[in-house]
């Protein structure tokens, strides 16, 4: 397109006033250069590219977990599928559980200083004065003939040395050979799995979690994701389907990803029939075992072993509970072509909340959040009852919260449930929808939380939920210790993860849902990204890509303020100017009413402080002809005069003090009482970052002028989101006034 000379001149004379004088930040530029490059793996859509492949490993484990001893041996073979493009001379396999070994940093001694008053348990944190055996012991490697495979350990990582290269489109099937020493959950600070000691009646509960090795991660993205595991960052696994038999004291009970294949081996008549009976309870649980039974297994302890047999299909994990202290119950639970059993095991030190409130919050996670994305398609759906931790595996999640003497607090209660909701939503992300915790926690707390805290806010509206003004102490915090959501997930303070991994990327989606995007829109595109990727791996492009590409909204401002900067919101209503054009033609007793010439009042020049001093009256001219150019039509000048006439016009001045851009919205409250609301896109901050003037023409009189009446931006400062200013109380009022 050419534009003629005067256009140009005319451009820039009159968008000069707003340039900006501060230095150009580039909020708008794509973020094409802070993210993985589109290729014909991963698409410019954010979709899997026509070459997207993922590697598969198949597990059939034998497991005997020893009571009197405490430890879990086991042998596995893996099925190992390369399905890359690349020929591999080694593999990489997780151990975990070398964590737990001496040397290795825990929760506990995350601020490694000594202070006068520590106690015992914070000293053993820190110190761990009284030591405890940890860690694999690796028993073989052997290959399908039984030829030993040579392995190097280092850490949380083993490296297994082919005895020749598996080639791309091949498989191979190797065994392993291990055991360790089942680790006391009250040792560690936020332990994740282990053993739960009840000494009132001499019974433990195990909670068995990233017990067996486990295939790392080979993806096109980084190669093999072997980076040690250092507790906070969790888990990168490949999916696969699962045979597992698990040998325990004949009086245990297990909750376990996938279906139990030989109930008649284990589970009683009694049981069966009620189980039976729950398959086709959809309002209510029903009992598999009471509290009486469960009191009555606790009494003694079986000499004798049963071995339970697990299946489970399309899975990226396996993980399970043992104890004779279970209590159990079960509630159906309809899909489309499938039904799930939403199952609850609790010890008696849960009762009554748990009988109560858990498999109803199992229940209450699946609808909602099938909905939200797509159908959940596993056949169980277990909350277990432990203490101080939520974790979450396929098909089953170890969830905190009991009461004590049988009594909790209304939060308590409310923690509970949402701890439930939570970790259920886990089989959703990072379970089927499988992004790398290792690397980004956020993208699966983030976006679960972000479900989770729909899910109270639908299910259990007297519960509070997260909302944009959650957010608002982290984001004013501490700038030169904070980190953007972008930071792997190890690199995060653990003071300050729970902020930015769960809480800051839920506001987002918040914002994008309820304030940016629109719900129905918003909802579409996030249920796209959730099919797309479903037992897949996405990375943060494919979301950010998805998102942009299922709603045709530009959002790179928003993914690289919110995700990649530590800037905040605070919008400034600096200034409303007030005016009226003053009319020429108008009737004598008119003219004795209103000001005959242009006024030069408190609002001229200077910042009013309110509207008391009137409105400037300023003369409108006519538009002289050389200013059309080469049209030759002309306005309709009267026209535009009668429109105008009696009406106020509002210049809006809004700087942008925290440094996100966000979207405006105005409150305008009248004279008379009512109010209006005006929405501005983000877009507005364009052409100058720092700030911006926008006019407004309303039939009545405004008293009062806010920004972002209904906090959905998360503005840090809202006490300069008005106009009059509210005066702020001083200090020595406020102590004056307590007094």
């Amino acid at each position: 397109m050419k534009l003629s000379i005067s256009i140009v001149l005319t451009l820039v004379l009159s968008l000069n006033f707003y340039a900006q004088d501060q230095p150009w930040r580039g909020k708008f530029e794509p973020i094409d250069n802070m993210i993985d490059q589109p290729n014909s793996f991963r698409s410019a859509s954010g979709a899997p590219g026509k070459a997207y492949w993922q590697q598969r490993a198949d597990y059939k484990i034998k497991v005997l977990l020893n009571e009197k001893t405490n430890t879990i041996s086991g042998e596995e073979t893996i099925t190992y599928y390369n399905n890359s493009p690349d020929d591999l001379t080694y593999l990489w396999i997780q151990l975990e559980q070398n964590i737990n070994n001496k040397g290795n940093e825990d929760f506990g001694s995350i601020n490694n200083s000594m202070h006068e008053g520590m106690n015992t348990r914070q000293m053993q944190f820190l110190t761990r004065t009284i030591d405890f055996p940890a860690g694999y012991t690796i028993k073989y490697i052997k290959d399908a003939t039984g030829n030993d495979i040579k392995s190097l350990v280092n850490n949380t990582m083993m490296k297994v040395l082919l005895n020749e290269p598996l080639k791309s489109g091949a498989s191979l099937s190797f065994s392993i050979g291990w055991s360790y020493p089942i680790t006391d959950r009250s040792m560690f600070l936020l332990s994740r799995e282990g053993y739960e000691y009840f000494p009132d009646d001499d019974n433990t509960v195990y909670l068995i979690a990233h017990w067996f090795p486990r295939m790392a991660v080979y993806n096109d993205t980084e190669g093999w994701q072997n980076q040690q595991f250092q507790r906070l960052g969790e888990f990168a696994l490949e999916f696969g389907n699962y045979d597992v038999d698990i040998t325990v004291p004949a009086d245990h009970i297990i909750a376990a990803t996938g279906d139990l294949q030989n109930a008649s081996g284990v589970l009683s008549k009694t049981q069966i029939t009620r189980m039976d009976e729950a398959r086709k309870s959809f309002d209510k649980p029903v009992m598999i075992i009471t509290k009486a039974e469960a009191e009555t297994s606790e009494k003694t302890k079986s000499t004798k072993q049963k071995t339970w047999k697990f299946k489970a299909i399309n899975v990226r994990d396996f993980s399970f509970a043992s104890s004779r202290k279970f209590i159990w119950d079960a509630q159906a639970v309809k899909f489309s072509d499938h039904i799930t059993m939403a199952m609850s095991f609790y010890p008696k030190e849960g009762l009554p909340v748990w009988q109560e409130e858990s498999t109803e919050a199992i229940v209450n996670a699946l609808q909602v959040y099938s909905d939200a994305t797509f159908e959940y398609p596993y056949p169980v759906a277990i909350s277990v009852n432990t203490s101080n931790v939520g974790m979450e595996f396929p098909m089953i999640s170890f969830n905190g919260g009991r009461p004590v003497n049988g009594i909790m607090s209304d939060a308590a209660k409310a923690g509970m449930i949402g701890t439930i909701v939570h970790e259920v939503g886990h089989n959703w992300f990072p379970m089927i929808v499988s992004s790398d915790e290792r690397k980004w926690m956020w993208m699966d707390e983030g976006l679960n939380t972000f479900l989770h805290q729909r899910t109270l806010a639908e299910r259990y509206p007297e519960f509070k939920s997260v909302t944009p003004k959650t957010i608002v102490p982290f984001m004013s915090g501490d700038k030169s210790i904070m980190r953007p959501i972008m930071t792997t997930s190890d690199a995060e303070l653990l003071s300050q993860f729970g902020n930015n991994f769960y809480m800051k990327p839920t506001v987002g989606l918040q914002m994008l849902r309820n304030s940016i995007v629109g719900k129905e829109l918003f909802d579409q595109a996030f249920k796209e990204y959730c099919n797309r990727w479903k037992y897949k791996h996405p990375n943060p492009a494919d979301l950010f890509r998805t998102l942009e590409d299922a709603t045709a909204v530009d959002l790179d401002w928003f993914f690289r303020g919110w995700f990649f900067t530590t800037e905040e919101v605070d919008m400034e209503l600096s200034d409303v100017k007030w005016f009226k054009v003053f009319e020429h033609e108008v009737n004598i007793e008119d003219q004795k009413k209103n000001v005959k010439v242009k006024i030069e009042g408190e609002n001229s020049g200077g910042k009013a402080k309110d509207f008391s001093s009137g409105p400037e009256v300023i003369t409108m001219t006519s538009t002289p002809d050389q200013s059309y150019g080469g049209f030759l039509s002309r306005l309709d000048e009267p026209a535009i005069r009668k429109q105008l006439s009696g009406k106020n016009i509002y210049e809006v001045t809004i700087k942008n003090i925290g440094g996100l851009v966000m979207p405006v919205t105005i409150e305008w409250i009248y004279k008379d009482g009512s109010s209006e609301m005006d929405k501005l896109p983000a877009e507005v901050w364009r052409r100058n970052e720092y700030e911006i003037k926008q006019t407004f023409i309303k039939d009545k009189e405004v008293s009062q002028v806010i920004l972002d009446p209904n906090f959905e931006f998360a503005d840090t400062d809202m006490n300069n989101n008005t106009f009059p200013k509210k005066e702020e109380i001083s200090d020595f009022d406020k102590f004056k006034n307590k007094n």
